[in-house]
This record gives C-alpha cells, structure tokens and sequence, in this order.
C-alpha cells in the first residue's frame, strides 16, 4: 500500500509539473512543454528541459536549457518548478515599412518560476509563447543575491534535440566574425556531427531551416538581442548518430571565454522556432517581429521605403561606357533615378577616406544632394562601419546638415555582445538625425528595424555582388535564399542585373557584370525577395530601351500583405505581395525547366488585369528574351506559367476599372 501511495504521489506530481510547464498555440496544433528531469542516466540532478509538437507530432525530443555563469554550476542543470503563471495576447500593430503593413501578434504565454535544488539557491525565469507559427522561449535571470555583484556568462547552453536526424538547410560559418555571405547547404542534421570521430567545431550560422520527416519544417531563429550576443548551432555529438544542435554564443573581444557581462538581471534573446506543413508557412511568420519590442521612434514620417540607381555594381559606368567615379557622373545617376521614378541615388565607397567628416575631392555630397533634391531624388551614402563606431556623433550630426537621407554601412563584422550594442546604438543615433540604415558586412536582421524602423535593410546575403567575381550566386542560390535568409527580415540582395546570359556563357568580370538566369528571373527577385531599400543595380544605359524595365519602375519596396502560393527549397518558389490594391506575383525556378499553376483565388471580388513578363519562347538559350503580355483575370483564374531553366515569371495584377 505505501508502494502504491508513492507511485500515486510521484506520478501526481509529474502531471503537476507537466501542466505547469506545458503551452499551446492559439489553434492548439503547436505546443512547446518544460519539465525537469534526469535526462542524462549517469546524473542524479533534475535538468531542466523542453519539448516541441506539431500537430501532435515531436519536432523536439527532451532538449536541455541552462546557463553557464563563470564560476558556478549551470544554471538550469539542477532545478525544481517553484511557479507558473499564463496569459494570453490577441493584438494587432502597424510597421512602417515591412512586408506586412497590419501585423496580428496573437500568442499564448507562459512565465515559469524555477530554483536551484542546491547552494546558492540561485532563482530561473522562462518565459514562453506560442503563436500558430511559431514557439519562442527566453531566459531570465532575475535580480538576486547570487548576482549581486554582476554576471559574466561563459555560454548558453541551449540543445535543439530534433526528433529524427532532420533534413537542414544550414549556412556553414568560418568563425564568429564573418559578413553571413556563404551558401545554405542541404544536408542531415548528423553530418555536421561527424569529422573524423572528432567532436565537431563547425559554427552555424541563423536562420537555419529543416524538415522533420514526417512531422513538418521548423526554422532555428533569434530575436531581441539588445544587451547580448548572437547565437550561432553546433553539434557536439562527434558521432553519425548524433540530431542535436546546440547553441553558441559569439564571444566579446575584450575577455576571453566571455560572452555576454552585465548587472542586475540577466535576460537572454528570444529563441524562436517557427513551425509549419509547408516552408512558404514560415516565410509568411512575423514571429521575428513579434517578439521586438515596438517603434523607438515617435515620428516616423520621413521614414519611406523605395528604390534606388547606385554606381559600385556596375563599376561606376558613365553615360559613355566608361567609370568615373566624380560628382558629373553621380548626377547622372541622379538623372536615371529621377526619369525612373525611383526614391534614391546611392553613392558607394570612394568619397570619403577614414575620416567620415571630409571628402577627399572626387564627389561632392552637398552639391550632389542638392541637385537630387530639385528632382524630387534623395542620397544615400556608403560609410565604413569601424569609422562609424568612433565618429557617429559628428558624422550623422553633419549628414543631417547636408539633407543626405540615408546611410549604408559597410565591414562591420562582428555580433557579439559589443558588437550587437554597435546596432542598436546606430540606429538610435541615426534616427535622431533623420538618418534611415543600411547594414552590410553584417549580422543577419534580428527584429532591430521593428524597434527602429529607420533601419531598412542588411545585406548578411551572398548576393549578386558575387557575379562581379564568381558564379557562386546563380538561380541555385536565389531559390534556396527565400526559403532560408529571408525568414529573419529584409535582405539587401541587390538585384537588377540586365546582362542576362545563360550559365555556358557566363564569365565574372568587375565592370559590367553578367548575370546568370533569365531576364524574367531577374525581374521576379523584386516580388520574391524582401528590401524596404532596393537597389536598381545596372548601370543607366543598361536599362535604355528595355521594355521589361517598366516592372521594375512600378514595383514597390514594401508592402501590405504576403502569400507565398508554393515553392520547395532550392527548386523553385512563388510568392504573391500586396500593396494598396495591386498584387505582384514573383516566381523563380533553379536550374530545372519546370511549368506552374499559379491560383489567384487570393484576389477579391471583381475584375483584374494581368501585366505578365514571362520567359519569352527562346528564353532558354536568349535569356534577355521576355515576352510581354496582358490578360483579364479574377479570383478563379489559374495562370499558368512556364519558367525555363534558371527562368522566372513576374505578375502585376491590377483592379480593372
């Protein structure tokens, strides 16, 4: 009888703590689920662990949390349940610039209240949501007497033990100070844990994507990183059996084995991981935006997305053909944008040396933002982001003083704890002196340009810059980027490349680039892919007497809604954008020829117009060749598109009057 009273008791508590540690989305498909337990068999102490589910499905088996604090156990590697409590959110809030206007931020949340079961006793926090798309958890340490004098974390020590040896989409990472410039790679979860029988120290880089056989895709995400550092994946497991990833955090430069230093409380980034049946499911998730805290800025009205003619991809080629890197040829530039209908004119690298504060005599800024400004044309200007980080104050203040609107910044290089303070610390200079960013040689987006929407875009892409030098970027890479960067936020891909050739004809040169992929392809990147600040990347005459240039004139740089109708990492995607009325429909293949049936059942009531630019009938061996067409349309319609290889399809859908 006291055998059984115990087993009851035991058994009553496991469901006490399962029920305080469980959460479930708003539709109730996905749950994530917290509980201690010994998860290692040669460990006596309670770990302190999640699981997630979709559709009832594990995506996550029993994966650790803890913190490792300089001088102490793991917080979170022995600990009991002292606490819950839930609350649910069902709110909507507007961006100013995005690819959604209206965004719903509707979750269930959990607050989960842990101790140490041993000395000092020190206090844990969860906090956790679930949205229909996605689950995110932080940790919190609050204020206590154990971290009284402050708090040096060696790492975090979060797993992600996927539930089979998943399918991932990972960028593999050469150290914690790159530019995120390198390929996604398809490949299991456990081939990143075996070289050789020797623990792996391969760094991965976020997003990563993957599919779970049989139970659905997830995403690996972060958000909210102000005061921390950036995450990037291992897996320690060292051998072929081995589906956990585990988190690593970027270390400071100024203290070895140091990632994140602070006092009083410490509170880590959202850890995010969007779920869904289809990729395109997590394309669409705004969980990254959710889980930013909301506008710094209070007047936001000189804030505007648009697009823009720039000099560097081309090599800076004038009116003649040749470069010139003066301020006669920036206006020309200027002239393009203007006769375009384009926001901007960027001026790249070259007018400035270190000293942010002077020209050095080849283009003359002032002059040059006074001409745009009677053309109804803004600047941007190119900085290098070491100097930024000693001459902000000054340089913005004189920027301000010049009407430039804009700022690229450029070799930042670095997300650790320093580093992330470096991007929030810009963002909040700039926008005090009406300053809107362009981040390169950077982070991946993180939820930064919800809480200052002057920031517009971040390279963080191994974009179209790479024709200048290789034939890394082709239709291959621009199908896989859809489905794996641009999950996290804006991406400053650069497209635009007029001189379209096929791969047999490519070859990389710096003035004048190639492109590879049609010329339909090429115009569908600026429906696919997401950039508040989009570049018009070929030079002026590149764009002389081409017909299909007018969708790139209409094409917005943000927008109202997103649907992404169908696609598969790395072979093709389809995506439908809103802006106002008008739909634009983008849709790209890889190097396989393939045709598509593309349902605009999104469309509301009424009669449409179609202006289609597709592969024209030769396109696979001209692929500069677009066929140009209009067509009636309405809601039952299905277009049906075929798409040559390294072929697109580009759409502007219209109400008819």
């Amino acid at each position: 009888m006291a055998c059984l009273f115990l087993f009851t008791l035991s058994l009553n508590i496991a469901k006490g703590q399962e029920a305080k540690g469980r959460l479930l989305s708003p539709d109730g498909k996905l749950e994530i689920s917290f509980k201690t337990g010994q998860l290692d068999k040669k460990s006596s102490a309670n770990q302190l662990f999640y699981t997630v589910s979709f559709r009832g499905k594990d995506l996550f088996k029993p994966s650790a949390l803890s913190l490792e604090l300089k001088g102490s156990q793991p917080l979170g590697a022995d600990v009991h349940i002292t606490g819950s409590k839930t609350s649910s959110v069902d709110e909507t809030y507007q961006l100013v610039v995005g690819k959604a206007g209206k965004v719903r931020d509707q979750y269930n949340a959990l607050q989960l209240e842990l101790q140490e079961n041993t000395a000092p006793g020190r206090k844990l926090v969860i906090e956790a949501r679930a949205y229909n798309d996605a689950v995110a958890f932080r940790y919190v340490a609050p204020q206590q007497q154990a971290l009284q004098d402050g708090y040096e974390l060696v790492n975090e020590n979060t797993e992600f033990h996927f539930s089979t040896d998943a399918t991932t989409y990972a960028q593999v990472l050469p150290h914690y100070k790159s530019m995120y410039e390198s390929e996604y790679l398809k490949l299991s979860v456990s081939a990143f844990s075996n070289q050789g029988g020797v623990k792996s120290s391969i760094l991965i880089g976020l997003p990563m994507l993957a599919e779970v056989p049989g139970a659905g895709w997830v995403a690996i995400a972060e958000s909210e990183l102000q005061g921390y550092s950036s995450m990037y994946l291992t897996n320690p497991s060292g051998g072929w059996s081995g589906h956990t990833m585990l988190s690593r955090l970027a270390p400071r430069l100024d203290s070895s084995g140091i990632a994140v230093k602070g006092k009083g409380s410490l509170r880590s980034a959202w850890r995010i991981i969007m779920a869904g049946d289809e990729p395109g499911k997590l394309i669409e998730s705004n969980a990254v935006m959710n889980l930013t805290s909301p506008s710094a800025i209070a007047n936001t009205e000189w804030i505007k997305s648009g697009k823009a003619s720039w000099d560097w991809w081309s090599g800076s080629l004038g009116a003649d053909g040749k470069p010139a890197f003066t301020t006669a040829n920036m206006k020309y530039y200027v002239d393009f944008a203007a006769k375009s209908g384009l926001e901007y004119m960027l001026v790249d690298a070259g007018w400035s040396g270190r000293d942010l504060t002077k020209m050095n005599g080849k283009v003359d800024i002032p002059e040059l933002v006074k001409y745009a400004a009677a053309k109804n044309v803004k600047v941007w200007i190119w900085l290098y982001g070491g100097a930024v980080a000693t001459q902000m104050n000054e340089a913005f203040a004189l920027y301000e003083k010049w009407g430039v609107a804009g700022v690229k910044i450029d070799f930042i290089e670095r997300d650790d704890q320093e580093g992330i303070d470096f991007y929030y610390t810009t963002a909040r200079k700039a926008a005090e002196h009406h300053l809107m960013i362009d981040f390169h040689g950077c982070t991946k987006p993180f939820g930064l340009e919800r809480t200052y929407p002057n920031v517009m875009n971040y390279e963080s892409v191994l974009g179209m810059e790479q024709s200048k030098g290789g034939t890394r970027d082709n239709p291959d890479n621009h199908v896989m980027l859809a489905f794996t960067r641009m999950l996290t936020g804006p991406m400053d891909y650069t497209p635009g490349g007029f001189d379209n050739v096929t791969r047999e004809q490519f070859f990389a040169r710096s003035d004048s680039p190639m492109v590879m992929g049609t010329r339909a392809h090429h115009l569908a990147l600026y429906v696919v892919y997401q950039a508040q600040f989009e570049m018009v990347s070929d030079y002026p005459a590149a764009y002389e007497g081409q017909a299909d240039f007018e969708f790139i004139k209409k094409v917005p740089a943000s927008w109202d809604e997103i649907k992404v109708l169908h696609g598969v990492p790395g072979e093709y995607i389809t995506i439908a954008r809103r802006k106002g009325n008008d739909w634009y429909i983008g849709s790209i293949t890889n190097w396989t020829e393939r045709t598509l049936s593309i349902p605009l059942s999104f469309l509301g009531d009424g009669n449409f117009t179609a202006e289609i630019y597709s592969d024209a009938a030769d396109a696979k061996i001209n692929p500069k060749h677009t066929a140009i067409s209009r067509q009636q349309v309405n809601s039952k319609t299905v277009l049906q598109a075929r798409l040559v290889t390294g072929g697109g399809y580009a759409v502007r859908i219209t109400k008819t009057n």
